[in-house]
Parts: structure tokens; sequence; C-alpha cells
């Protein structure tokens, strides 16, 4: 459970920054006539939403075996990873959507309202804070192996991006004077492409997760010279490999002499499975097929 409790810590922490955010740009934002703003604060409304999530999954994830999840139930807190990702998507889209709106509104002739100096302030405050919650984040999703904290990190990230973009285009559009005021929705279509960007990201991986793809190449290749380096073990090969949560599960075939004995060849199968649990985690699943050597 203290891995869980760390997880809760720091997603209260940045639950916390994003209520305090998401109330000050709302109001900055209508209050400064900044389309950017109030584009800013649905974005920190998506993320303290996250925030919900990763809490409510990461308690899923943490439930011991049982007879139908035989390999527990780390899958959920993939899942709350691939949900972060459709979210922070949906938000991005809007954000184009609405600056797209405005940006033709503009090109046809209608005036747009200058942002005032407290949705700059907003913007500014929100970079700062976002950039330090997000290192927190990653800092702590590294330790404790969490994708679920991971994607949250990544949100909080594109949260300050897109803050900085809003502070550029507010910045803009009020030291310009009014025939500027389109770099305040330019700023958000911009800001809303790069989240675009790092939403997909997530999907692509989360989607991968679920869908029972393979660890990447390199992982696969250490798997089997960590194996081939054992002695007596020859050929380790047919390497099937998935991640379940933040733990790995790996299956593999090996070969040794064909005439010792059983005890021998499930002494050195054991050896196999706990060399890849002490280099993986303890958690990891390891299946090992022996085969006669011909």
């Amino acid at each position: 459970m203290t891995r869980n409790r760390e997880i809760y810590k720091v997603t209260l922490v940045g639950g916390a920054v994003n209520v305090v955010l998401l109330l000050f740009k709302f109001v900055a934002g209508i209050v400064g006539h900044s389309a950017a703003m109030v584009a800013d604060a649905v974005h920190s409304l998506s993320d303290f939403v996250t925030d919900i999530i990763v809490l409510v999954f990461v308690r899923l994830s943490a439930m011991p075996k049982d007879k139908s999840h035989d390999y527990g139930h780390g899958k959920y807190e993939t899942l709350a990873m691939t949900i972060i990702g459709l979210a922070l998507l949906g938000v991005a889209v809007g954000i184009v959507y609405s600056g797209v709106v405005k940006i033709i509104a503009w090109a046809n002739g209608e005036q747009l309202t200058a942002p005032g100096l407290l949705a700059l302030w907003a913007a500014l405050l929100s970079v700062v804070l976002k950039e330090a919650v997000y290192r927190y984040s990653m800092r702590k999703a590294r330790q404790l192996q969490s994708q679920a904290v991971e994607a949250n990190a990544w949100h909080h990230r594109s949260d300050a991006l897109s803050s900085l973009g809003t502070a550029a285009g507010i910045g803009g559009a009020i030291l310009l004077g009014q025939r500027w005021t389109v770099l305040d929705p330019v700023a958000s279509v911009i800001v809303g492409v790069f989240i675009v960007k790092v939403a997909v990201d997530l999907l692509r991986d989360g989607i991968g997760d679920l869908m029972e793809q393979s660890l990447p190449d390199e992982v696969e290749q250490e798997i089997l010279s960590l194996v081939a380096q054992l002695p007596d073990i020859r050929n380790p090969h047919n390497l099937r490999t998935r991640r379940i949560g933040n733990h790995y599960a790996i299956e593999l075939h090996i070969r040794m002499d064909g005439d010792i004995s059983l005890h021998e060849a499930h002494d050195k199968a054991s050896e196999v499975e706990h060399l890849l649990k002490d280099h993986y985690g303890a958690l990891t699943h390891v299946a090992v097929h022996v085969e006669p050597d011909k």
C-alpha cells in the first residue's frame, strides 16, 4: 500500500493546484475577455478530472489477483492512462475548434475584444505552478513505475505549455494593440495542436498495452542477453512479452542438456525466473518452457 499512498499523495498535490488554477483562470478569462485563457481554464478542468480518474483506477489496479483475474488488476492503470489520453484529445480538439472559429470571425472583419492584464498574470502563474507539478509528478512516476502518474504528469506539462502559449498570445494582443487581438485565438490553436500530439502519444501507448503489445525491442534483446549469460542454458527463444499495468510479463523457451535430471532442469528454470525478477521487479510474471538440446 506504500506505493498507492505515494500515488494518491502526488495526485492530490496536482489536484489541489488544478482546483486553484481552474477557478482563477475562468475568472481571469471571463473578466479579462480572453478566449485563450478560457480555453486554458477548460484544460485545467480536464486535469482535475484526470486526477480523479487516477485516484479511482490506481485503487482498482492494486487489488490482488482473484479467480477471474489470474494476472491481477494491473491493466486498470493502463486503462486510466488511455482515458486520460482520450480526455486530453477531446479538450485539445475543443480548443482548436474554438480558436479557429474566432480567427475566421476576425478575418471576416469582426473585432475581437483585447484581453486584459489579469488574464496575462493568470497565464504566467499557471506556467510556473504547472511546470513545478509536472517535474514533481514525473519524478514520482519514475520512482513508482506508474503509467497513470506519468500520463498525468504529461497532462500537467501540456497545461504548462498551454499557458505559455496563452501568455504569448495574450501578451502580444495587449502590447501590439487592437489590430493584433487575433493573436489570442491563434495562441489557443497552436497550444491545442500541441496537446493533440501529447494525447495521441498517450493513446498509442495505452491502447498498445491493452492490446497486448510486446515490450520494446531493446527490452526483449536485453531479456535474451540476460538469460543467455547463465551457464548450461542455450538458445533462449520463442520470447513473448507484454505489460500488465506497471509490471512485465515474460514467457520464453530455453534449451538444456537432455540427459540432466528433472530436478536439475527445474532448478535451472527457476534460476532464469529469479534472474528476470531480480532485474525487472519481484512482481514480474515469468514462464519458462524447457526443451532438450538436440
